[in-house]
């Protein structure tokens, strides 16, 4: 392989991993902000994605609707889904541990995942890209253009919730919430309200990337746990409650998966959230970006 060819190829595999990268981010940061809330990790979370892609199809194929106008209805109707599981689950276990919290979600995540089987099936789905053309080369390397929309979309995501976080009544309230429930509510924050805010945004960015990625990757009933084990991987090695940590941490995921699988075998790709988490939980539980208070996990 001459330099030219070996460029080309490092780069390609550089683009392909970033891209996949964010969209583990997004799920990271799905995790977290439920977590700062809560302290709750939402197994749920990857059901969420997969719903988002899958709803997203239902509104372009049967609907008719646009993909412009589908993404925006497959958020806002998976947000509603984390609203429901929140009022209509959560809510109602508000009493139970935190470990018994934890597994109700991987019940709401069964659940989620064997109604998607019954209303769309087993097969897998396609979703036009969001704008037609070819892809751009680049020093060789060729770019897609629905993976500028991945990063788009990512990069308004992050951009949004830093101004909601920082800026606007309802994310301070969430981050006062989330650092002393009892003080936010001696201050009249209503805290059962944030935590509900949590779980619907959380959905509603979860959506957003399964929107973004079923162009280039398809979607299907039980995508969504992988990619939900993958953006639990990225929020562990991030360190949970981190929201730049997720976003670090995502593409270092996302990067090391595009070169095992271009320089080893496609094979073991999946195996790497996995190894990556492992080594997380044994040697720097709080992840790269976290304090030792974020290691609570590791009781679990």
């Amino acid at each position: 392989m001459d330099s030219f060819t070996f460029g080309a190829a490092l780069l390609q595999y550089t683009i392909s991993g970033l891209t996949i990268g964010v969209i583990y981010a997004l799920v990271a940061i799905g995790y977290n902000i439920i977590y700062n809330v809560t302290e709750i990790i939402n197994f749920a979370q990857g059901e969420f994605v997969m719903l988002g892609g899958l709803f997203a199809v239902f509104f372009t194929q049967t609907i008719q609707l646009p993909v412009s106008a589908a993404f925006f209805a497959a958020v806002i109707v998976t947000g509603c889904v984390g609203f429901a599981m929140e009022r209509l689950v959560i809510r109602r276990a508000r009493s139970s541990t935190v470990l018994s919290l934890i597994i109700i979600t991987i019940a709401v995540s069964i659940l989620l995942k064997g109604s998607a089987m019954f209303w769309w099936g087993k097969n897998p789905y396609s979703l036009p890209a969001f704008s037609s053309g070819r892809p751009f080369i680049i020093a060789g390397a060729a770019v897609q253009r629905q993976a500028i929309w991945i990063f788009a979309v990512s990069a308004l995501v992050v951009i949004c919730l830093t101004f909601f976080f920082r800026r606007s009544a309802y994310g301070k309230a969430m981050l006062a919430s989330a650092d002393n429930p009892s003080a936010a509510r001696m201050v009249g924050i209503p805290v059962r309200q944030m935590i509900l805010l949590s779980f619907t945004l959380s959905a509603a960015i979860g959506a957003a990337a399964g929107v973004s990625i079923t162009p280039i990757s398809l979607m299907e009933y039980d995508r969504g746990a992988l990619l939900g084990l993958k953006g639990f991987g990225a929020a562990v090695l991030g360190g949970l409650g981190q929201f730049f940590g997720a976003l670090v941490a995502g593409m270092v995921l996302g990067l090391a998966e595009s070169f095992c699988a271009g320089y080893l075998s496609s094979g073991y790709k999946d195996a790497v959230a996995l190894v990556l988490l492992l080594l997380a939980l044994f040697f720097k539980p709080e992840g790269l970006f976290g304090s030792r208070e974020a290691a609570k996990l590791k009781k679990f």
